[in-house]
């Protein structure tokens, strides 16, 4: 019997520049979503939250808040870009480029521009990436630069963090 150990994403080794990942999942955006999310940070723009406020801006609509917006394309990117992260090193040219309304579905696509071992930690290395967000008609709603750390494939930081059973392995 094979165990095979949980795990999921990239490492260092597994990343060339100018692969491009397209995420695989996507996200509709909730009206729980956005009103959660808003409430949750203390944004009181009214646009995010108020229907009737919102109808008499330029949208006619309420508009999904930006950073629920950069929360779900990052996290749309992790599974290929960061799943094996020791820490995010920036964020750059982060661009807001179309508006998201509630409905929306949204869905990220990175593409690797840089890479470099790092001279202070040997097990890992650093990856850069453009990363877009597209709506369900594929318009580009957003876009950013950013740097990642990485873990290469022989860390051990990463492995053998399942628990063992107490009542001993699992049979079929």
């Amino acid at each position: 019997m094979t165990v095979h150990e949980p795990g999921i994403g990239r490492y260092y080794e597994d990343f060339v520049v100018g692969d491009v990942y397209q995420h695989p999942l996507g996200r509709t955006i909730s009206e729980a979503d956005n009103t959660w999310f808003t409430l949750l940070t203390m944004n009181t723009n009214q646009n995010h939250f108020n229907a009737h406020f919102a109808a008499a801006s330029p949208t006619g609509r309420i508009i999904v808040n930006s950073g629920l917006t950069v929360a779900v394309v990052l996290g749309l990117s992790v599974i290929d870009m960061s799943q094996t992260a020791l820490m995010n090193l920036g964020w750059e040219d982060i661009r807001l480029t179309h508006p998201v309304f509630v409905g929306d579905t949204l869905y990220a696509e990175s593409v690797v521009t840089a890479m470099r071992e790092s001279a202070s930690r040997p097990y890992a290395g650093i990856v850069t990436c453009r990363t877009r967000g597209l709506n369900q008609d594929g318009d580009e709603i957003m876009s950013w630069r950013r740097t990642v750390m990485v873990y290469k494939r022989d860390a051990p930081h990463d492995k053998h963090h399942f628990p063992q059973a107490k009542s001993g392995p699992l049979s079929p």
